[in-house]
């Protein structure tokens, strides 16, 4: 889109909001004319999409959001506009208005995604129409100004094939990747914010037959699975009253309730890991999901901390994990690069639940195999079950 004159849109806007009715090219053109303004076709048709993403879409942000190689879109208040195209981030030159302009932005778009922002619900996280996640904070939490962090999921389902010619994926280790879906392994994918988790959740789920009904429990659905049969289950918060909320403890107690072949918890992040666990100890074999870890091995003490949100102790959690869990995805974000670096396999000794190490990455070699570690003798034998 052009460059147009914000002055003009706000003329044209305030001559709109005087009758309801759709931002039709029709009513825009008697709009410029009523604010004074002479604009040939291709001036008005940007005035038409300016306003039609000033109203119901992302304002100045659309352009960005529409933009293929976008994953990330970031507004730090005062301190200007952020974008992550897969390379780390970089700053853009985008007028967005005053604090004002802003902060009304951030409210619709919380509007739209069926979320309050104001100043009793000073943040938000929320799922935007068309697939984008949406987090904002407002002052005074946030400092400098209104927040925004938009995440833009692709716009399709990548293949472990597209993971691995973008370097995601070692070349050697898909028969592996393949193997662990083919036989029905409980796995969780960890990493921090970011690094790919659920783009290689949805890779994974993607290779389940047809004939298997996956049902998947997310807290902000972003999951994208390419599959024939995929219930979805969101969580909902409680309404200004503070009645209404549907956690996701409550939602994974639900789908099992759903005859599930393949249990998938979006993200665990709270007690909602008890049931979980408990389900994939039940029968409920294939089960997966994500969970924010720095690395394999820290998984077990990340699941002990979340066990604790469920009221279960140390030594509880550690054994629902043995019996649950059998292999671990770990990814890394290495620059602007999102790479799984590492394969692992759940293992318990007498004292401890750990995460032994079955196939490394080459961080330096994208292309390389990596290197096989002491848990690759244990997840071979459990793939050739």
């Amino acid at each position: 889109m052009r460059g147009v004159d914000p002055s003009l849109v706000d003329r044209v806007r305030v001559e709109l909001a005087r009758d309801a009715g759709a931002v039709t090219p029709g009513r825009v053109a008697a709009a410029v004319r009523s604010a004074g303004a002479v604009l040939g076709d291709v001036g008005l048709l940007d005035v038409v999409d300016a306003l039609r993403a000033e109203l119901t879409g992302a304002g100045p942000l659309e352009p960005l959001l529409a933009d293929p190689t976008v994953t990330d879109v970031l507004v730090n208040g005062d301190r200007g506009v952020w974008v992550d195209r897969g390379n780390g981030l970089e700053q853009v030159r985008v007028h967005l208005g005053d604090e004002t302009q802003v902060r009304r932005l951030a409210s619709r778009l919380a509007a739209a995604g069926g979320r309050r922002l104001d100043d009793a619900s000073p943040y938000v996280d929320a799922r935007l129409p068309g697939g984008v996640r949406l987090h904002a904070v407002l002052p005074p939490l946030a400092d400098g100004g209104t927040h925004l962090s938009l995440r833009v999921p692709h716009r399709r389902t990548l293949s472990l094939d597209d993971l691995r010619d973008c370097g995601t994926v070692p070349p050697s280790w898909l028969p592996v990747l393949q193997a662990v879906v083919a036989r029905r392994c409980a796995f969780l994918v960890t990493g921090g914010t970011g690094s790919g988790k659920t783009t290689v959740l949805g890779s994974l789920l993607s290779l389940v037959p047809d004939r298997e009904r996956i049902v998947v429990v997310e807290d902000c659905s972003e999951l994208r699975i390419d599959h024939g049969h995929v219930v979805r289950l969101e969580s909902r918060a409680a309404n200004v009253e503070g009645q209404g909320a549907v956690t996701m403890t409550d939602l994974v107690r639900q789908a099992l309730r759903m005859r599930p072949d393949r249990l998938v918890v979006g993200e665990v992040r709270g007690p909602e890991v008890r049931e979980l666990l408990t389900a994939l100890n039940t029968g409920h074999e294939g089960g997966c999901g994500t969970v924010h870890a720095n690395s394999a091995r820290d998984l077990p003490a990340r699941l002990e901390a979340l066990g604790a949100l469920a009221g279960l102790g140390r030594e509880a959690i550690q054994a629902q994990a043995a019996g649950a869990l059998q292999v671990v995805l770990h990814l890394r974000r290495c620059g602007g690069l999102r790479r799984l670096v590492e394969l692992g396999v759940v293992a318990r000794d007498a004292d401890h639940l750990q995460v032994l190490p079955a196939l490394v990455a080459d961080q330096a070699n994208p292309s390389s195999d990596g290197t096989c570690g002491p848990g690759w003798s244990a997840l071979r034998d459990r793939l050739e079950e």
